[in-house]
């Protein structure tokens, strides 16, 4: 008796996804719970597991086709079917043997190291191919079954000769040169939304400037004892968190959100850290921050930020935000107008800290500094209420002490 293979359900508010790839072949041997496809949805991607022991039957669904959930995606079937282990009966056509001639440019294949025949590469694979002019098919994959890895893929991007100059070409020469890669359910979504709240908020950015000589002070003063104590090492980001915490408790609106004809004000600090992955960018919820101490803080965004990259995160971990940090500083950045993270009415950016000269007490003094951003909505945030905003943040990030006596 055949056993379906289904779309799980995929959290609140997620109703398709795209199939991204199949990690098995129809006659392949599948163990129960071993990964069997990958369904990549417009917030995290998802592995589904084997219902069942026996050998993998037909597949309903193709890689790259959007499916709802509970549809069928395949059957397993009893018995027992072929290892899933790299393709030996690929065999090309032997035409090269046919002409000694001096090997022609392309069609190498015969060297390319054997892969499961339809293993289609992931889209972090495709992304580092495209950005490299990388031909998949010549890389030697790591993965299971001989499959190329994103590793593989940039190691096989950093050991390739630089291109020779290339001379101008006619626009059908351009076209040759070019690769139209589909964008990610996650792309389009983060396209959509970010569109979305620019065309719904009345976006405005204040600025403002911290002078982080006495954060920078703390932090190396207590570094190693604080990761001996805590097993984590203490960062920015949790003085941040904390800070906008205290701002936020003052300033009630730009932690609240319009809904409707009613702004709903939020009595709980859920934080979104905004974290860049290979696949785009996600923000990860700190539920609950305002009670979590500094090291709880520190922990929960490392177990957060290992998860985003490894595309792990839970829909519950994307949902629920009431304020959202973007560290645009970890790229280089010096300034920026973050984008709301909507229905939320408040972002804050942080930026790179530079060494700058300041007038500090009628001298001239060289400190690192920091340009903060705060984007907000301005049909419920009053720019007095922004500008207060930041200037709390400024506040205790120059005197941390603040934060521990509640000033």
């Amino acid at each position: 008796m055949a056993t379906e293979i289904r779309v799980p359900t995929l959290g609140e508010s997620v109703t398709e996804a795209t199939v991204a790839q199949w990690f098995k072949k129809p006659g392949d041997q599948v163990t129960a719970d071993e990964p069997l496809v990958e369904l990549e949805t417009d917030k995290v991607t998802v592995e589904v597991p084997a219902p069942a022991s026996g050998v993998l039957g037909e597949i309903m669904v193709k890689d790259g086709e959007t499916v709802e959930v509970g549809a069928l995606l395949g059957e397993i079937g009893e018995g027992k079917g072929r290892a899933a282990a790299p393709a030996a009966k690929k065999e090309e056509p032997k035409k090269a043997e046919a002409k000694p001639e001096p090997k022609p440019e392309p069609k190498s294949e015969a060297k390319a190291p054997a892969r499961p025949a339809d293993a289609a590469p992931s889209p972090a694979v495709r992304r580092v191919a495209a950005e490299n002019d990388l031909d998949v098919s010549k890389v030697e994959g790591t993965g299971r079954g001989g499959r190329v890895t994103k590793e593989d893929a940039e190691a096989a991007a950093k050991a390739k000769p630089a291109a020779a100059p290339v001379q101008a070409r006619a626009s059908q020469g351009d076209a040759a040169r070019e690769e139209r890669v589909k964008m990610t359910r996650l792309r389009k979504t983060i396209a959509t939304r970010l569109k979305e709240a620019q065309n719904t908020a009345a976006m405005l950015t204040t600025f403002n400037e911290v002078d982080m000589t006495n954060v920078m002070a703390l932090r190396n003063q207590y570094k190693e004892l604080f990761e001996k104590k805590h097993g984590v090492r203490v960062g920015f980001m949790g003085f941040f968190v904390k800070s906008c915490i205290h701002a936020l408790r003052e300033i009630p609106a730009v932690n609240a959100e319009i809904d409707g004809e009613e702004i709903v004000y939020k009595n709980y600090y859920n934080i979104g850290v905004a974290v860049g992955t290979d696949r785009g960018l996600v923000v990860p919820v700190l539920r609950d921050a305002q009670d979590l101490s500094l090291a709880g803080i520190e922990k929960e965004i490392n177990a957060l930020g290992t998860r985003a990259r490894d595309g792990q995160l839970k829909l519950e971990e994307l949902q629920g935000g009431t304020f959202t940090i973007s560290n645009g500083g970890v790229y280089g950045s010096l300034m920026s107008t973050p984008i709301l993270n909507a229905p939320q009415s408040g972002v804050l950016g942080m930026h790179k800290i530079q060494e700058r000269p300041m007038a500090i007490g009628g001298k001239v003094e060289i400190r690192p500094m920091m340009y903060l951003a705060l984007s907000y909505d301005h049909r419920i945030v009053d720019g007095k209420e922004a500008v207060t905003f930041l200037v709390r943040v400024k506040e205790s990030l120059e005197d941390p002490q603040r934060l521990l006596l509640d000033l």
